[in-house]
């Protein structure tokens, strides 16, 4: 849970009673801002039905890391899980203390997916034991900027906090990462996620602040949110953002190719605030669309579901292989589409 969920102002800390440790090296890529502060976001949706052909566990773990890892090489904002199978395969009564990726795929991305984005450190305290991820460490790494690094200092750094008193009897012990945790001032409920935002001047103590700081402030790519939605057209009305997604692209075999779609005369990048890229399944968006009643109700079938979309693109005319996975379309689709938001 975001510590800005609980509490709409910043929070001063205090340094532990004592000098706080700084990392210090030579700036990586990582380190350094690469679009200087941004207020515009790119979002991923992603259907439940990747892994349901899927047929061991093994395989079946694989594909979110996959797909995380896209996430995190292209800068993804925020994954949307939408549940594209028919109503009546829907799970009903899923236990989510069991194992959930043949009884509840949406369930299951959004847990794997989410344990990736978070700092190492943070994982045991904000995700307890679970069959789902019981192999999750043979999954490559994220090893985005807000993962700490002994190389390299950012100024933004994530925290959970901790039970146990602090050295002033007052507060809450915050970890993050380092050899000893930091205090704030205020009580906080442990296992609570913080952004927190180191001065330059080590004399004063760093100041948490909302999660979105590091990318709209400090211009660092700062992982991705997950969110679930029970149909695609949920993907859209959810939005958390206040006035939505003001650019939508439709994946499909059947879209228009995307040097058509985005000839080279478009400028880039584009201007838009919330973009949103959606993939389909096996089955494509067409199938997604036919399982929902929403759409259903106003004629949004099959070669409509382009209507959804400002842009219906096909991410590779002319594949050689039947079949291209949902987890490599992912990657070809962001890598041809990068140009749009890209800067440098």
């Amino acid at each position: 849970m975001s510590f800005h969920e609980q509490q709409s102002k910043k929070r001063k800390t205090t340094d532990n009673g004592g000098r706080q440790e700084r990392i210090s090296a030579n700036p990586s890529a990582l380190s350094s801002p690469i679009y200087g502060g941004r207020h515009w976001t790119v979002s991923v949706a992603i259907p439940a039905s990747v892994i349901t052909s899927v047929a061991t566990a093994d395989q079946r773990l694989a594909v979110p890391g996959r797909i995380a890892r896209a996430l995190a090489i292209f800068s993804v904002d925020e994954v949307v899980i939408f549940d594209d199978t028919p109503l009546t395969q829907r799970p009903r009564h899923t236990d989510p203390a069991a194992y959930t990726g043949d009884t509840d795929p949406c369930h299951f991305l959004a847990h794997v997916i989410s344990f990736l984005e978070a700092p190492p450190f943070m994982r045991k305290a904000l995700f307890p034991l679970h069959p789902n991820l019981r192999q999750t460490a043979l999954l490559p790494t994220l090893d985005m900027p807000h993962h700490p690094n002994p190389r390299e200092w950012i100024p933004y750094r994530e925290g959970v906090t901790l039970p146990g008193k602090t050295s002033s009897g007052a507060g809450t012990l915050v970890e993050i990462g380092l050899e000893e945790p930091i205090e704030v001032e205020e009580t906080i409920p442990p296992k609570t996620r913080l952004t927190l935002l180191f001065p330059e001047d080590e004399s004063k103590p760093p100041t948490v602040v909302h999660p979105a700081a590091p990318r709209e402030e400090g211009g660092y790519y700062w992982g991705y949110t997950v969110r679930r939605a029970s149909s695609l057209s949920n993907v859209f009305t959810e939005s958390p953002y206040e006035e939505g997604y003001d650019i939508s692209i439709g994946t499909s075999e059947r879209g228009t190719p995307i040097s058509r779609a985005f000839p080279s005369s478009t400028p880039r990048p584009i201007n838009f605030n919330h973009m949103l890229i959606a993939f389909g399944g096996p089955r494509g968006l067409e199938f997604a669309a036919m399982n929902d009643e929403q759409l259903n109700g106003i004629g949004i079938q099959g070669p409509k579901t382009r209507e959804l979309f400002d842009h219906w693109i096909d991410v590779l005319p002319n594949q050689g292989s039947r079949t291209i996975k949902t987890e490599e379309a992912l990657f070809i689709g962001l890598t041809a589409l990068r140009s749009l938001w890209e800067t440098s």
